[in-house]
């Protein structure tokens, strides 16, 4: 059941709460249609979510180029 208070939180002002918490942050980037296609059948054919995938290659990556 929720909390009654005299100034309640907005949706909004909660998952930002949570986020916070978590030390999540949002990273957007303009990306081609083919490459966000790409993304996410990847993701869904190795069962990984789309952050998931990203954060592995880009890791990956970095550990090759070192």
């Amino acid at each position: 059941m929720p909390k009654l208070t005299n100034t309640p939180k907005s949706r909004t002002q909660i998952q930002a709460d949570s986020d916070a918490k978590r030390g999540i942050k949002l990273k957007a980037f303009k990306l081609h249609e083919s490459d966000i296609e790409f993304i996410v059948a990847t993701a869904k054919r190795l069962g990984m979510n789309q952050n998931e995938l990203l954060m592995t290659a880009i890791r990956e990556y970095a550990d090759k180029s070192q």
